[in-house]
């Protein structure tokens, strides 16, 4: 692959309805379980250069790091930037230079790990000359992923990042099935308020634990699921029939029943926020992932939208700007000159 060089981009989201169900097996346990997205614009990206000496560099440019070595087999155990050692690891390459970097805040909660992801096995599937399949490249990414945090992961997180749009992700015996939902791109954006807390948050602790618990028997998890999964198939309805004032409602029953899963899906200062964009006319809102800190999003009418935004700014929130993202996985390949 000597002087070819490779861009990728995959999209973040906002989970909307019936996450944390899309980890195995608790979607085994409640019938009809499916979660609800909308892939962003706020896109993570990874470029891929040759190297004459044989070497590697990894190089995150969000974070600062980077790693070297000699030969891709001795990325499998290193500690620094896991999930890329892991991937290069997977592929088997050597002699190149790869760069990273996100459009979204760290630990935002809107899935960045996941589109970094699967931005990275496009490009490394395109620069070994693979041709993966959309359901070998997810388990690819998948599996990889929860090597590197030590913690089973979600299934959903992957489709946005590879097919863009507005999505359900149906979960059953017979395996995972993503559908994209007619929602117009437009409606669903005009109403969306995005901000970051200014406070990362850990998706791995707060969901594992759920997990447990939820296997374990405690029987308040296992109706909060109950609850989630049919605020997500309700949401979905309501979706489809354009019925956005039962889209904020369902929103806003979700984030109650989540609060209730574990302490730490909270905090006080995000209630401030999220009670000042209501106050400011938002119909409902949550903090998106498994909570703690990270990205809330609010959904309102458009016409209550600016006082919203200015609410969550009020508030100490960082706004932040997007479209509904209709692509997903990008991969560009060229020949240096």
């Amino acid at each position: 692959m000597h002087g070819v060089y490779i861009d990728s981009s995959a999209p973040t989201r906002i989970d909307l309805a019936g996450g944390t169900l899309d980890i195995w097996p608790l979607y085994l346990f409640h019938e009809n379980a499916q979660t609800l997205n909308v892939a962003i614009s706020l896109r993570a990206r990874c470029s891929i250069r040759p190297r004459s000496d044989g070497r590697l560099l990894i190089v995150s440019e969000d974070t600062g790091r980077r790693v070297e070595a000699a030969r891709w087999s001795e990325l499998r155990d290193n500690a620094e930037l896991r999930l890329l050692g892991r991937l290069l690891h997977h592929f088997q390459v050597d002699g190149l230079e790869m760069r990273t970097r996100s459009e979204s805040p760290v630990g935002a909660g809107i899935a960045g790990s996941s589109a970094l992801n699967i931005a990275v096995c496009g490009a490394l599937s395109a620069w070994t000359g693979q041709s993966l399949t959309d359901d070998a490249l997810l388990q690819i990414a998948m599996n990889v992923e929860a090597q590197a945090i030590d913690v089973p992961t979600g299934v959903q997180d992957y489709r946005p990042a590879l097919y863009g749009g507005v999505s359900a992700v149906e979960l059953g015996v017979a395996g995972i099935r993503r559908v994209a939902l007619p929602v117009p791109p437009h409606e669903l954006e005009s109403r969306l308020v995005l901000a970051y807390t200014g406070a990362t948050r850990n998706s791995g602790i707060n969901n594992w634990e759920v997990t447990k618990r939820h296997i374990d028997g405690d029987r308040d998890v296992q109706v909060r699921f109950e609850r989630i999964r049919d605020i997500a198939v309700s949401m979905r309805a309501a979706l489809e029939r354009d019925d956005w004032t039962e889209v904020g409602r369902r929103i806003a029953e979700e984030w109650e029943n989540r609060k209730g899963l574990a302490p730490g899906v909270t905090t006080p200062h995000i209630g401030r926020m999220l009670e000042a964009a209501c106050a400011a006319g938002a119909i409902g809102g949550k903090v998106c992932g498994a909570g703690g800190g990270g990205c809330l999003f609010c959904l309102a009418d458009p016409a209550d939208v600016p006082a919203v935004r200015n609410a969550l700014a009020a508030a100490g929130a960082r706004l932040l700007d997007f479209k509904v993202e209709t692509e997903g996985l990008k991969v560009e390949t060229r020949i240096a000159a």
